[in-house]
């Protein structure tokens, strides 16, 4: 079997090599921008391994969602909505930033004082073992990442519904659940790809990979 030889002399696979360089990533969880690459290269660990932390990822944060449209239904007091929603989003910004995070994709950041009394923070991530086993699985990465970027979005919605419908005594209440969960993702954003950098080369890199495969496609459509 031949291989399609693009502008240049370089074949497919090679240009797929090169650009696949740039983002070489040795840490437990799936990839943010190339899941769907790596699941058809690698055999599939569907199995959960802890079943209470993948629920407590997504409980609190769920439940701070339902309770922020139903309130008005659940309590006819606004400071008790309120008091309830914060509740759920100080447990589960705990929850993710010190427990879910780390048994489910390995990863962990977190702030430190140093001896000069500067603060510095720091971003972790979890190497593969000697062997190349994986201890996470890829049902637990897909789910902490979906609930990990899901649930910020909405309250992004939230904030911009309760701007528009002049609703500004929730509007506090939302920009807590955005700050709070916001920073989580942010955090294990950097952990995932270890700087600013990185996730500019990831993004850049996977743009490039699928420009390729849209020009071999345009090729293969051309000879056929």
């Amino acid at each position: 079997m031949t291989q399609k030889i693009l502008r240049g002399g370089v074949t497919w696979r090679e240009a797929e090599a090169m650009l696949r360089q740039d983002s070489i990533d040795d840490t437990e969880d799936v990839s943010l921008f190339d899941a769907d690459d790596e699941m058809s290269r690698r055999p599939k660990k569907s199995k959960i391994k802890h079943p209470v932390a993948s629920f407590f990822h997504l409980f609190f944060r769920i439940s701070a969602i339902i309770v922020y449209l139903l309130c008005e239904l659940l309590s006819s007091s606004y400071i008790a909505c309120m008091v309830m929603i914060i509740l759920l989003l100080s447990c589960d910004f705990w929850a993710v930033k010190n427990v879910t995070g780390r048994l489910m994709v390995g990863l962990r950041w977190w702030n430190q004082v140093d001896d000069d009394g500067k603060s510095q923070w720091v971003f972790e991530s979890r190497k593969a073992s000697a062997k190349g086993k994986k201890a996470t699985s890829e049902a637990e990465s897909r789910i902490f990442w979906l609930g990990l970027i899901t649930c910020p979005l909405l309250w992004v919605i939230f904030a911009f519904s309760a701007l528009f419908s002049f609703k500004v005594k929730w509007l506090a209440v939302v920009i807590m659940g955005l700050t709070l969960q916001g920073a989580n993702l942010y955090g294990y954003i950097r952990c995932k790809v270890g700087s600013r950098k990185n996730l500019t080369s990831m993004a850049t890199s996977y743009l490039g990979r699928q420009f390729l495969r849209q020009t071999v496609s345009k090729e293969d459509q051309g000879v056929s």
